[in-house]
């Protein structure tokens, strides 16, 4: 891999930082509303010790951002590149939450937009893994472009359990047509 998956973004409203070990208290601060996780396969990740896992797994990827809201410098969520496949010439891009008051706002379209603007300039394809329960992300999914390719189980974590996830997939040459 001859390119950065977590070199600083930025647009006119978000700024994506690479994580670091410091921002564990502001990011868990966000994540510690339930309602974040309703819909999602490990709905108890706002508990500490199961989000201790989930922050884990990011400082691990090497490719995991906090999302700060330009305007009033608030940490609003996190997000990840990760499993970059050389030979494919794909990576995914996941394990994003953000704080229900961003909700509907237009921030995850705004942060996908620039993820994905800037790592098509690397790779051909991205992957999206959305739990088979998170209605809200798969429409997103599909709204960015994406199509359902697969249906897969999933262990997010070692020590999480396995569950059902869909698989959305978005190539370089359907992302530029749009």
């Amino acid at each position: 891999m001859n390119f950065s998956i977590q070199t600083p973004l930025e647009n006119n409203e978000i700024l994506l930082n690479p994580l670091d070990e410091k921002d564990f208290d502001l990011l868990y601060k966000v994540a510690s509303d339930p309602a974040i996780w309703k819909q999602h396969p490990v709905n108890d990740r706002w508990k500490k010790e199961v989000f201790e896992l989930f922050f884990k797994g990011g400082m691990e990827s090497g490719g995991a951002y906090v999302i700060i809201d330009k305007l009033s410098g608030e940490f609003i969520g996190s997000t990840r590149f990760y499993n970059y496949i050389e030979n494919e010439n794909s990576i995914m891009i996941g394990f994003t939450f953000y704080a229900v008051k961003y909700w509907g706002k237009g921030i995850n379209p705004s942060v996908k937009k620039l993820m994905i603007n800037y790592i098509f300039q690397y790779v051909d394809k991205i992957y999206f893994q959305v739990g088979a329960t998170n209605i809200r992300s798969q429409i997103a999914v599909t709204r960015l472009g994406a199509e359902k390719i697969s249906e897969e189980n999933i262990a997010y974590h070692s020590k999480e359990p396995v569950n059902p996830d869909f698989v959305y997939e978005l190539n370089k040459e359907k992302w530029l047509k749009l």
